[in-house]
């Protein structure tokens, strides 16, 4: 039975795509103007030029998309995707990386032009598969807006639209090639353009967040995909499949499609050293915009592919006021400065231990230079002041550099920083992480600092506790950082009185 709510969510869907659909024809025939007295002779030479080089092609087919130059990484895929006929390619790029706009001017460039450096066979099936019927119309739309309205690729290539065959989930060229969209789980059976098979499969978000959170239901999906649409293929004809998506989950169609693949590519927004990986489009200044608009959580899954079960050892965090320092029995700031690491974030913390528990009073985490780390021990004396405190770093990054820097600093503000190296040898993080701190935790024992709740570094502090788990790839700099501290504070409750002055006079210094 059909009820009012599903006729309005329908309408809905329609009206949407429509007006996306006229947004796109806008933009096509805005950006796609041609010169109509160009030569025949001129325009055969120009088109002959292009097509041998096809990033040349897509800069005068479509101005639109290709607006900034292309990464090392876009390029290298197309390489593969033109001169393999049989392949078979996961792609896990980053949101604005343009995976889905790439993969287009891919398939429209090997059913117009043809495959391989002698062009002997043009793709004649493509079929695009999303989660629903209606993103994948969504996704459809580009193709046929371009193959209906751009003027360049009419001038070129001839009239592609078809009468009778010219819908938006089904469409058929005047020279012969199907492209189809299909939703996860309809059926595909017989798709036959004449003769041919579907040659170009191109599988676009088939994952969803609710279904991942079903491993039956991925594992039906998987069936499908496996058996029903790449079924649909010829045995004999070579075949392109392409998986555009991130990894949204540990297990997702995706990630399952890794396992098959000639070839996969994970590109994240930023690469191993923090930069971006296409500045030509991504500045780091948008990125860092755009990243403190998400939760850290969000930001990895969207950004990095790499998807975090939060609370799973840590729930959630407690707050609390924080105590006078002359209150605490013991205070230390502990740094885990991540030098092996340039995308890891520095971490320095403020943690006081008062009666049975630990007050994380001040936390610094940023992805950082290690001058600006050494500002963070100023400010922390600042606010200790005459309280005793010990400073302590990993006795492994006590290196020459650093200490070069924490001593140029001394010599500059006139105070230098009265850290020691830890030289513990530490066993697993999560293990160290997970038997001292989530018991304290559980127990009401540990407290993050209610005046410091909205503080950037503190947020990040109580993110990174709560996407923290046993082999996730989540930052833990911070958590890593505070099970140094109060390590460090149980380990010394066993010093006498007279230590303790002596570590206060030494502390408090003027000289230092």
């Amino acid at each position: 039975m059909i009820n009012a709510a599903m006729v309005f969510k329908v309408e809905k869907t329609e009206k949407q795509l429509l007006n996306k659909w006229n947004e796109l024809v806008k933009e096509v025939l805005d950006t796609t103007a041609t010169n109509s007295d160009e030569p025949e002779a001129e325009r055969k030479e120009r088109k002959k030029r292009l097509e041998a080089e096809p990033e040349e092609w897509f800069k005068y087919y479509f101005p639109a998309y290709t607006f900034a130059q292309p990464a090392a990484f876009h390029i290298e895929a197309t390489k593969r995707v033109l001169e393999n006929k049989e392949w078979y390619e996961v792609r896990m790029w980053s949101r604005e990386l343009a995976k889905s706009t790439r993969t287009m001017m891919e398939v429209l460039y090997l059913t117009l032009v043809g495959h391989g450096a002698k062009r002997r066979r043009r793709k004649r099936y493509v079929m695009l598969i999303s989660n629903s019927l209606d993103n994948a119309i969504r996704l459809l739309l580009p193709y046929k807006a371009n193959l209906e309205y751009n003027k360049r690729i009419i001038q070129d290539y001839g009239k592609q639209e078809s009468a009778g065959n010219w819908q938006m989930a089904e469409f058929i060229t005047q020279h012969g090639v199907a492209f189809r969209a299909l939703g996860a789980g309809q059926s595909p059976r017989g798709a036959r353009n004449e003769e041919v098979r579907p040659d170009i499969l191109l599988f676009d978000d088939v994952d969803t967040d609710a279904d991942c959170l079903n491993p039956e239901l991925i594992a039906k999906k998987w069936r499908w995909i496996e058996e029903a649409a790449i079924g649909t293929r010829s045995i004999s004809a070579p075949t392109t499949i392409i998986f555009c998506g991130n990894r949204i989950s540990a297990d997702c169609c995706i990630e399952r499609a890794t396992r098959l693949a000639d070839h996969v590519e994970e590109i994240n927004i930023r690469d191993a050293a923090g930069r971006s990986t296409w500045p030509e489009k991504n500045s780091e200044v948008d990125i860092d915009r755009v990243l403190t608009q998400k939760s850290y959580a969000a930001a990895q899954k969207e950004y990095f592919n790499n998807p975090l079960t939060e609370g799973s050892v840590f729930k959630q965090m407690a707050y609390k006021p924080v105590r006078q320092m002359s209150e605490y029995q013991f205070l230390v700031c502990y740094t885990d400065p991540s030098y092996k690491d340039t995308n890891d974030y520095k971490a320095t913390v403020l943690v006081g231990k008062w009666q049975d528990e630990f007050h994380i009073i001040k936390c610094y985490l940023e992805q950082t230079t290690t001058a600006e780390m050494i500002q963070w021990f100023y400010h922390i004396m600042d606010l200790v002041s005459n309280a005793a405190c010990y400073y302590l770093m990993e006795e492994v990054f006590m290196q020459d550099v650093i200490v070069k820097e924490v001593s140029d600093a001394g010599k500059k503000y006139g105070r230098v920083i009265p850290i020691r190296g830890d030289t513990r040898k530490k066993p697993d993080k999560f293990m160290r992480i997970e038997t001292l701190l989530e018991p304290l935790n559980r127990n009401g024992q540990l407290y993050l600092n209610e005046q410091e709740r909205h503080n950037p570094h503190m947020e990040r502090l109580a993110e990174q506790f709560k996407t923290f788990a046993p082999g996730s790839h989540a930052h833990d700099d911070g958590p890593d950082a505070v099970e140094g501290a109060i390590w460090a504070i149980n380990t010394r409750q066993g010093l006498k009185e007279t230590e303790v002055k002596s570590f206060r006079r030494v502390a408090n210094d003027k000289r230092y």
